[in-house]
């Protein structure tokens, strides 16, 4: 599984990254954790507020931080 962290590198969006390698190290497996920074990039998903959340290459979640629980939730 992929997941993406789309953001441009602002408070928000570096937490939910860590909160996503978190909800990883809870739910084991072999799972890719990506940030994504670039503009350009985040513009392909048609995201128009970050953080945003990608799974397996489809948005989940957008404009908000998620929990650990939440994003566990979102993954599985």
């Amino acid at each position: 599984m992929k997941i993406e962290v789309l953001g441009t590198g602002c408070a928000k969006c570096k937490a939910l990254e860590e909160v996503a390698k978190e909800a990883i190290g809870k739910i084991g497996g072999f799972h890719q954790v990506v940030k994504v920074e670039d503009i350009v990039q985040i513009m392909k998903y048609n995201v128009v507020s970050t953080p945003a959340l990608v799974v397996d290459g489809k948005v989940v979640s957008s404009g908000k931080l998620l929990n650990v629980d939440e994003v566990i939730k979102l993954i599985s």
